[in-house]
């Protein structure tokens, strides 16, 4: 009934810190699994000042290590900067290791600074992101392939027949149209709509089984935070809940921020826009769940402190989810 995403952000780059939140971070992945989490979600982003995490793979393969069941999410995993036959011995390995756990959300990317860091080109990031999309594929194949005129061949083979699930990530027709044709399924942004139906027509087209298709609404809850008191809560992780929001608006724009509920100036303009970043008692975190299905939490957004963090997650454990446990139907009848 519950997922936790992982950015990694931390304003607050001295190293104690930093390596206080990563070991949290794998903490709470240990401690989801005992309380039902359904997903552990990791990103990808390079030279934040923040120090976004830069190396989803090694921390979800960190996490599987602490885990025994639980899926694992890199989304999304931006290919395009990478050298995809290392990616596929990296994603091979940690098939292995995870037993198949790992998914990967692949997008091409939106940051022209990141691929300056990578000596990649940005204009032609959508074709790349195709030609290395084969290249996986080719490589999970254990058999000698050529790649760029060399030679190349990828072992062991991932434990996963046919390699790792992989999902397109993007919010343009452009992505639904490859996803399409590509045979993937699409977690899209909640950014556009009609996106679906492009999708299913370029699956058609190209007469690939339509995959798995997610594109939520617009403000959709992703950073989801329980307490009794969510005035006092607002005062003590609202600012960096704000941190998040503006780093993702410069990065965004306006326009699609706004969309989201990520474009403020304060933290009562954030808690305002009722958008992703929500701060629920539980008897209305108990009520969201009944209607989207779902609690997507994000425990250290913007570097929110462990002792700031924890007492959301345990308030979830102990009083929201017990509940919806005893009665996860809110239709059936009460005597």
């Amino acid at each position: 009934m519950f997922l936790m995403r992982f950015d990694m952000r931390c304003p607050d780059q001295d190293p104690a810190t930093i390596q206080a939140q990563y070991q949290t971070a794998l903490e709470m992945a240990e401690w989801g699994e005992g309380k039902g989490c359904i997903q552990l979600v990791v990103s990808e982003h390079h030279g934040s000042p923040d120090g976004y995490l830069p190396s989803p793979l090694i921390l979800a393969a960190a996490m599987a290590g602490r885990t025994r069941s639980t899926p694992i999410q890199v989304a999304a995993l931006i290919l395009p900067l990478h050298d995809p036959i290392d990616m596929a011995e990296q994603m091979a390995v940690l098939d292995i290791t995870s037993q198949g756990r790992v998914s990967y959300v692949l997008a091409v990317g939106y940051l022209e600074p990141e691929f300056d860091q990578y000596g990649r080109d940005f204009k032609t990031r959508g074709q790349r992101i195709e030609n290395c999309i084969e290249v996986l594929h080719q490589a999970w194949s254990g058999e000698p392939f050529e790649f760029e005129g060399r030679s190349a061949q990828v072992t062991p083979r991932p434990l996963t027949a046919g390699g790792p699930t992989l999902f397109m990530g993007g919010r343009s027709p452009r992505v639904a149209r490859r996803a399409g044709r590509l045979g993937l399924g699409m977690i899209a942004q909640g950014l556009q709509d009609g996106l679906e139906e492009i999708y299913l027509a370029a699956c058609q087209e190209a007469g690939q089984p339509p995959g798995l298709f997610v594109n939520p609404s617009p403000g959709t809850i992703t950073a989801g935070f329980v307490s009794h008191d969510p005035d006092r809560a607002w005062a003590e992780i609202g600012p960096y809940l704000l941190h998040d929001a503006q780093a993702y608006g410069r990065w965004m724009g306006e326009k699609h921020a706004r969309r989201v509920g990520q474009w403020a100036n304060n933290v009562d303009e954030l808690r305002e826009a009722n958008g992703i970043y929500r701060i629920l008692t539980p008897e209305q975190a108990i009520e969201h769940i009944r209607s989207a299905g779902v609690w997507v939490t994000h425990p250290l957004c913007g570097g929110v402190p462990p002792e700031l963090a924890w007492p959301s997650l345990e308030l979830l454990a102990g009083e929201v989810l017990p509940l919806l446990q005893s009665d996860p139907d809110p239709t059936s009848s009460r005597t």
